[in-house]
């Protein structure tokens, strides 16, 4: 098992957000949470990769057999767990190739630096190395090339586990279908696991998830196949389908 969150109850600024979240992600298994805005797919996604403004009140975050509740944000990524930001900051003065490097565990200011690293995780990403490599990190970059950077990153990192905040959010056609590629064959070939938060279907195509979790009032509310709950969402809607799972409940 890669991931188990157990009756997870997440506060911040004594609001409780999360409300007894219960999910199992297994090796290799690509996840989608959905729901409607201020559900708690964010705040969950948070709490996973160890934001500490998140204050866990009850419940327990298993990791790869591990307990890593209250594990900081640096010992959780070391241990192969990875986050893509849904809006990926812009830095001045630090070059994209030097990022990619950092996260993978090289330094990149010393004179005997090997490039080639660098330059085969930008081409996963469809992003061409003499183009990229010395720019400064998402600064001009537009929706999609910044999703791209974001993911090149964490390809470098070699996490096991990939957590992915609305990485659709703000991209066009052709950079969702080279995000949604590149993710399908890292893990693929890396037999990661992946959860991929989403308002909407458009990434899941790619991804192919062997479950889709429905979030709604912080917590998972409903659970099923791609093929099941999906178009339900299209045709009914979030508070629809939920309003009919709380009737027949």
């Amino acid at each position: 098992m890669m991931l188990e969150v157990q009756d997870l109850y997440v506060s911040v600024d004594k609001k409780e957000l999360l409300k007894g979240v219960k999910l199992v992600v297994e090796e290799g298994e690509v996840a989608a949470i959905m729901g409607h805005n201020a559900s708690g797919k964010t705040t969950l996604a948070l709490t996973l990769a160890g934001f500490p403004q998140y204050s866990i009140t009850k419940g327990r975050i298993i990791f790869r057999g591990e307990d890593i509740t209250y594990k900081a944000i640096h010992e959780r990524a070391k241990a192969g767990l990875a986050i893509a930001f849904q809006s990926p900051p812009a830095i001045r003065g630090i070059k994209l190739g030097d990022m990619i490097a950092l996260a993978g565990g090289i330094n990149p200011w010393t004179s005997n630096l090997d490039i080639r690293f660098v330059e085969e995780v930008l081409r996963k990403v469809n992003l061409e190395p003499s183009l990229y490599m010395d720019r400064e990190l998402n600064v001009g970059f537009s929706g999609g090339e910044r999703k791209r950077s974001e993911l090149a990153q964490i390809f470098a990192m070699r996490p096991k586990l990939i957590i992915l905040d609305e990485i659709d959010s703000g991209v066009d056609i052709d950079s969702l279908r080279i995000l949604g590629g590149s993710l399908r064959e890292y893990i693929d070939l890396n037999r990661c696991s992946a959860i991929v938060i989403t308002h909407h279907r458009h990434i899941l195509q790619y991804l192919k998830p062997n479950r889709v979790h429905i979030m709604s009032n912080g917590k998972i509310v409903l659970s099923g196949t791609y093929e099941e709950l999906v178009p339900k969402i299209e045709t009914l809607g979030y508070e629809a389908l939920i309003k009919g799972v709380s009737t027949n409940g």
